[in-house]
């Protein structure tokens, strides 16, 4: 199965106030597991941000004035898009502008339902967790999601937050404190599911016992020997150390 998690930033509220997307940033997951893959662009919107908007993101006219508008990037997005499950939290929101988007194109029909499905993640989270705090941040500590990088709202980075807590909410894993807890900072430590090569991990470490260690299990063995008729099965199956000893040479 594969699924596109996604988020945008725009210049304001209101796609009836004419307001624009400003960045999008999406990540791939093929059966529950990240491929790497990610599409994140900033949009020049060819108008002004709200200055609610902006201090919510932080990404100034100035620093889009270079960026390409959305039709340079239309056919990109699509494609990244295209027959992938799209999650998104509070999904209304961001397709309702990517639509906009879409709507402005000279020519264009498409819309985002016709190339995806839609998953709204704060709607799952809402029938997960009825009456409680549902928003990225508090689903974050519910699930043990490390956010500390996420001083302002950003696309790509608010999309991987979502997918981490979206694996965790829809694998199985439920908090083990109350919501009460949860929003006081406790919360389920379980880690996010990423895909890790096996030339990426760690090697495992080896930890042999002690000399005392081997004398004290071998002081063991020997109670056993003594307490019981068929002696340790440990000794059965495995010999003494002295049988385990390699020999000369």
């Amino acid at each position: 199965m594969r699924q596109v998690v996604l988020d945008t930033e725009t210049t304001g509220l209101e796609v009836s106030a004419q307001h624009r997307i400003i960045e999008i940033g999406a990540v791939e997951v093929l059966d529950r597991k990240f491929t790497g893959r990610q599409f994140h662009k900033y949009i020049n919107p060819q108008r002004d941000i709200d200055d609610g908007a902006f201090e919510v993101h932080g990404i100034s006219s100035e620093f889009l004035s270079d960026k390409p508008v959305f039709t340079d990037i239309r056919d990109e997005l699509m494609e990244f898009l295209r027959g992938a499950d799209l999650v998104i939290h509070n999904a209304p929101f961001d397709v309702a502008f990517l639509n906009y988007e879409l709507s402005l194109l000279p020519g264009r029909t498409e819309r985002i339902e016709s190339v995806c499905g839609i998953t709204d993640s704060l709607a799952l989270a809402r029938h997960r967790h009825p009456g409680q705090k549902n928003s990225l941040d508090a689903l974050c500590r519910r699930y043990g999601v490390d956010n500390s990088a996420r001083k302002l709202h950003g696309a790509l980075l608010d999309a991987e937050i979502l997918a981490d807590v979206y694996l965790l909410m829809t694998g199985g894993q439920t908090a083990l404190f109350s919501a009460e807890a949860a929003d006081e900072g406790k919360a389920d430590m379980t880690p996010a599911i990423r895909l890790v090569s096996v030339d990426q991990r760690e090697p495992l470490k080896v930890i042999s016992a002690s000399a005392d260690e081997c004398a004290a299990h071998e002081q063991w063995l020997d109670e056993l020997d003594q307490a019981g008729d068929t002696g340790s099965v440990w000794r059965a199956l495995y010999g003494s150390k002295a049988e385990q000893a390699p020999g000369p040479g």
